[in-house]
């Protein structure tokens, strides 16, 4: 019976190697089931000697044959790796390297999302006689063994809910957070709450943990990877990978494929899979993960148990490495970091407390901060001067002590004064009634209140011909400049009659006076239209759009969006002032390479956001489109999420004011994460915004979206923004804004 198992346990193997090399390697694989075949065939005939010495033979050549082609693998293969059926899960891991768990936040297919997979573990350590329960929050998506209720591990926007949920009870609780990532990417559907705005809200909260996080990753697909990774250590297994989009959508995108049923060829699949360098190895060379722990040959399956015991000796290592370099030890903490990075330790006998003091888990947050703002600085191609940096780190400087001195130290003591002074003349005013009340009291008199001011303060405009530019825009569109006519898409549904180009891009700015319908516009509107004139003064020009992984034609499309455009990147950052109110702005724009986000785009939205803070000003990020993550900068561009995320935490939580404002269509990453995050967010009329378009999901899930499924006014309906504009008011509505969320005089609390 023994050997029978063995002998089918052969077959799945052989069958397990077929899966993953999809075809290549033929030679091996034919010789593996020649051999099995002929061990079969031996067996049934009742003609073997002896049995256990061919079976133990032939397990030698398997073995010899596996590290043989373990050699040989390439990105894809590794792909199919973590894909198959028989690759570990969560469950294997909460079975076999915590000594106990309980799953909490619903159990199975009865699960709020069966996708997303929550446990209270403990990890039992000893020191000397004495034991010790550890617990932790382990976190993570469920592929399962076929479970076809788990979804393949795409975690609905309510999983990622689940999964911030139990993150804010560990912090609660003060344990350690341990995430696991096996998600080909979240489900991309936008129903209450949108798949963008809470992967958005979960990088944000992620971003201040006060708690210890580990992040461990097996499949890493763009936003469903991203919502539970922002760690303060991130493992990867060997034979994992950690992408922006999975082979074959950047293959069908390279392909220029447009749906119909095409699909890409395994040749470019394989080709993508190579040039996105999504591998551990290449992970760890570009910093984006901090150790790689080592796999079985040909990937960890559930009977690997030794991994499992690595697995259980990575993730202790992990976290007490991060509760130690925050506590304030000193040369003792050194001792005990030099002493855990020797692999010889044995950790289940050495103790280290997880528990951080208040001032540990400030030390933390910064710490984790800090790190995610410095990845992928080398991966975009800064031509600033020595000098220029010079000079505008002095400036900044200077206007950050400013700044400092104005707020910290004048504003603060004329508010105590003022305050005091309120209370006093409130004081005086009631005693006076008082002493004159036996007198018939005096007259109180209200205080005129302009109607203007009263508008100004309290009400959001709406078009109105009397009090518009009446045409006399300081921008106009170049299209004002054809003689035809435009025919309006909501014709047939509104009865909107044809305008005339001049008109409609000219005096209308772009939009139908029937419905309303918006017109795309260029990104030059709005910034000659909306600010001040002569007030915008754009910084970090020298800032560019690179190619850090080679991948094959982006040069080409750099250098002509480049020439197109007359811009080095897809974003463009500048202060300016509106009626007189200083900002900062940094605009995302559709016309190179659709905004598509990448290690330029983000390094300029980190730094506009810190020059905001420094000077004390109000940040608004305006998105005239974006496509998303710039696929061909791989994790150089994935990680810009996390990044710019940090970076607008950290704005908000010094007291920065930060709104966004979307117009044509914006989706994908930016969405999910640093734009979808501010509690500030409107639209344009006729925009669209969400986490995927309407082909995407059509590709993804097989679902065709009903009309207008991301609209502008979707998005208000499931509270992903906050108010829907025309975009003749955009000035108007953005300068009451500024008032109603800062105040008048303060737009920096």
């Amino acid at each position: 019976m023994d050997i029978e198992k063995r002998a089918h346990h052969l077959s799945e193997r052989l069958n397990y190697i077929r899966d993953i090399f999809a075809g290549k390697h033929p030679e091996s694989i034919d010789l593996l089931h020649n051999r099995l075949s002929e061990f079969f065939r031996r067996a049934s005939e009742g003609v073997q000697n002896d049995p256990e010495a061919e079976l133990t033979t032939l397990e030698e050549l398997f073995v010899f044959m596996e590290r043989k082609l373990e050699g040989e693998l390439q990105p894809m293969d590794k792909v199919r790796i973590v894909r198959h059926p028989q690759r570990i899960c969560l469950r294997d891991i909460l079975e076999n390297v915590y000594d106990n768990f309980t799953e909490i936040g619903g159990q199975g297919e009865h699960s709020i999302d069966p996708g997303m997979l929550i446990a209270r573990a403990t990890i039992t350590r000893r020191r000397g006689k004495k034991t010790y329960s550890q617990l932790v929050m382990v976190i993570g998506q469920e592929k399962g063994h076929g479970e076809e209720f788990r979804n393949g591990g795409s975690a609905s926007p309510w999983g990622n809910f689940k999964a911030m949920h139990y993150m804010k009870v560990a912090e609660t609780e003060g344990i350690p957070i341990h995430t696991f990532v096996f998600t080909p990417g979240s489900f991309p559907i936008e129903d209450t709450p949108g798949a963008a705005q809470q992967i958005a809200r979960n990088l944000y909260e992620m971003a201040g943990l006060t708690v210890p996080m580990i992040v461990t990753i097996s499949e890493g697909g763009s936003g469903g990877a991203e919502a539970v990774s922002l760690g303060d250590r991130r493992l990867m297994m060997s034979h994992g990978y950690y992408s922006v989009i999975s082979p074959e959508g950047a293959a069908a995108i390279q392909g220029r494929l447009r749906g119909g049923g095409q699909r890409a060829t395994p040749e470019l699949v394989e080709f993508c899979a190579t040039q996105l360098h999504i591998t551990a190895q290449d992970n760890l060379q570009f910093g984006y993960i901090d150790r790689v722990i080592q796999e079985p040959v040909l990937g960890a399956r559930p009977w690997h148990y030794d991994f499992f015991r690595t697995l259980r000796h990575e993730v202790i290592r992990a976290t007490d490495e991060t509760v130690l370099s925050v506590r304030g030890l000193g040369m003792f903490r050194s001792l005990l970091l030099r002493r855990l990075e020797r692999d010889d330790i044995n950790l289940d006998e050495t103790y280290v407390r997880w528990d951080l003091s208040p001032a540990a888990r400030e030390r933390l947050v910064a710490r984790r901060q800090k790190k995610f703002l410095k990845l992928s600085k080398g991966a975009c191609l800064d031509r600033r001067p020595f000098l220029n940096k010079l000079r505008n780190s002095v400036r900044e400087s200077w206007a950050s002590l400013f700044a400092r001195v104005k707020y910290a130290l004048i504003t603060k003591h004329q508010r105590k004064i003022s305050s005091i002074m309120d209370e006093v003349v409130s004081e005086f005013h009631l005693l006076k009634r008082r002493f004159l009340a036996p007198f018939g009291g005096v007259r109180q008199e209200r205080p005129r209140v302009e109607e203007a001011v009263v508008r100004e303060l309290t009400t959001l405009s709406d078009w109105d011909e009397n009090e518009s530019r009446k045409g006399e825009w300081a921008y106009v569109s170049p299209r004002a400049k054809e003689d035809r006519a435009v025919t309006c898409p909501n014709a047939a549904t509104h009865g909107c009659l044809d305008l005339w180009a001049p008109d409609l891009f000219g005096e209308f700015a772009g939009v139908c006076t029937s419905c309303g319908h918006h017109f795309p516009m260029e990104y030059q509107w709005f910034v000659k239209n909306v600010f001040d004139e002569g007030s915008v003064r754009e910084f970090n020009t020298e800032v560019e759009a690179t190619n850090p992984l080679h991948f094959e034609g982006l040069d080409e499309y750099l250098s002509k969006a480049r020439e197109r455009t007359g811009l080095k990147s897809g974003c463009i950052t500048f202060e300016a002032r509106l009626d007189g109110i200083k900002m900062i702005v940094a605009m995302l724009v559709a016309s190179f390479r659709g905004g598509s986000v990448g290690a330029a785009e983000g390094t300029k939205f980190v730094e506009a956001s810190e020059r905001a803070a420094k000077k004390r000003y109000p940040f608004l990020a305006y998105v005239h489109g974006t496509a998303g993550i710039r696929i061909q900068e791989g994790t150089h561009g994935v990680i810009q999420m996390p990044r710019c995320t940090v970076a607008v935490r950290r704005y908000i939580n010094s007291g920065g004011l930060y709104t966004v404002l979307y117009d044509t269509n914006s989706y994908a990453g930016p969405v999910a994460s640093f734009l979808g995050c501010s509690p500030y967010q409107y639209a344009m009329r006729s925009s669209n915004l969400g986490f995927a378009g309407p082909g995407v999901i059509k590709e993804t899930t097989g679902m065709d979206m009903a009309p207008h499924y991301h609209g502008a006014y979707k998005a208000l309906a499931r509270g992903h923004i906050q108010g829907v504009w025309d975009r003749r008011e955009a000035r108007v509505n953005l300068k009451q804004v500024l008032l109603t969320m800062g105040g008048r005089n303060l737009y920096y609390r």
